[in-house]
């Protein structure tokens, strides 16, 4: 679409256009030093930290003072240097990054990038506590390797919860909700993140889970790849398996996009899922299924991300354009990557929302109803209601970034739709799946 200085079309559009121009170098500059700043930041921290643990390294083994830092030398630039070739080409790689090189150069580069601090800061003040006792170095060392061996406990324990698939069982009572639809089973996944380091076996599992949930319909909110168009058609091939035995969803699968899957570049994937999917790809679009005469309307939206980085591809939301799609007086249901966007449909009449998106922090204590994203989200994790409106935030059941899930576990939710005279919403106690 022509911008405004074209559209005028009169004889002073060239020198706006060229005053524009001029204005938009001059707000170029403080973005730049912004940046300049953040790299130099960062690049003192990444000399300090090392450059203390290599110090705490030398003489480490006796005989050879250089063999131990050297090692570790090597250990920083495995892990450092995709960090900063990722930066420097705008968070994003030249090539498309395989399996092999996610999980053994990207991988390797976050953890070290997480235990860096911890281990470095803690050797610093082993070194300060150490100092007047004269036993510094090696106050530093049994300091540092604590904390290394603390953090890498604590990564490993998330990295089994990354793994340890849960069912949960959610009711919802809507009390508009026709009578042919009580009991509706609605099989929810969602954030899987899919792309070649994602275990095939895991995929296997969370298949295996959702048919024999007996599911009416199957819906993944959101955030179906990781970062890559390509990984669209791996997620294809999953969605193939929910329905690989015959005995899929009468209603259905239904997918709407996350905001990693307009970073991918959701035209692309969304094309691809087109291509290679029977799925229903609902975005600011429903769909109105029926049951013995009656009438349920299923809503997609976008994600707000879209209206940042996919201007263009139709992945921001567009409500007026879903709810177009909804007869008059159908109740909805609606599925909503991002809960931000909850109260807006909420106004609209929605009885119940599915979203996901926080991954609940990966990091949650459930029973205290806090997450590590809760201090961030108004809508966090689990279930709320407001009014008759319901909202179920689904905790995730891939990753991203690390393999890490404590507390947070990979989930598949069964929500049972239940005609009642009052609305509400309850969660059950997760189970392991079979």
């Amino acid at each position: 679409m022509a911008g405004p200085g074209k559209l005028a079309g009169d004889a002073g559009a060239g020198k706006r256009d060229r005053g524009v121009r001029r204005a938009g170098t001059t707000s170029m500059a403080p973005r730049t030093r912004s940046l300049a700043r953040a790299a130099a930041r960062f690049a003192t921290y990444l000399a300090v930290s090392w450059g203390t643990l290599l110090a705490l390294a030398w003489g480490a083994v006796p005989g050879a003072p250089w063999l131990a830092p050297a090692l570790l030398a090597l250990v920083a630039a495995h892990t450092t240097l995709p960090i900063l070739a990722f930066l420097s080409r705008g968070g994003g790689w030249r090539r498309y990054p395989t399996a092999a090189f996610r999980l053994w150069v990207v991988r390797p580069a976050l953890y070290a990038q997480l235990l860096l601090p911890v281990t470095a800061a803690a050797g610093a003040l082993g070194l300060l506590a150490g100092a007047p006792f004269g036993h510094a170095t090696a106050t530093g060392r049994v300091a540092a390797l604590a904390a290394f061996a603390v953090g890498a406990s604590v990564l490993a324990l998330g990295w089994l919860g990354s793994r340890r698939l849960v069912v949960r069982e959610v009711e919802a009572r809507v009390p508009d909700l026709p009578a042919a639809f009580d009991g509706l089973r609605v099989v929810q996944v969602s954030d899987l993140h899919v792309g070649p380091q994602t275990s095939r076996r895991f995929l296997a599992r969370v298949s295996q889970t959702v048919r024999a949930l007996s599911a009416d319909l199957v819906v993944v909110t959101g955030d179906l790849v990781d970062d890559r168009v390509e990984d669209a058609r791996i997620f294809a091939d999953w969605i193939h398996t929910l329905d690989a035995d015959g005995a899929g969803a009468p209603l259905g699968v239904h997918l709407i996009p996350g905001n990693h899957d307009v970073y991918a570049g959701w035209a692309g994937v969304a094309a691809s899922l087109r291509a290679h999917t029977r799925a229903h790809l609902l975005v600011n679009d429903a769909r109105v299924v029926h049951r013995d005469g009656a009438a349920l309307a299923l809503l997609g939206t976008g994600d707000p991300a879209g209206g940042m980085r996919g201007a263009g591809d139709g992945a921001a939301p567009d409500l007026g354009r879903a709810f177009a799609r909804v007869p008059h007086g159908v109740p909805i249901v609606a599925f909503a990557h991002n809960p931000a966007l909850w109260p807006a449909l909420a106004e609209r009449g929605v009885a119940l929302t599915l979203s996901g998106h926080t991954h609940w922090g990966q990091l949650a204590l459930p029973r205290l109803g806090w997450s590590l994203a809760s201090p961030f989200l108004e809508h966090a994790m689990g279930a709320y209601q407001d009014g008759e409106a319901l909202l179920y935030v689904h905790p995730g059941t891939g990753f991203w970034g690390i393999p890490f899930r404590l507390g947070a576990f990979p989930e598949v939710a069964a929500i049972t739709l239940r005609r009642a005279e009052s609305a509400g919403i309850s969660m059950g106690e997760a189970r392991r799946a079979a």
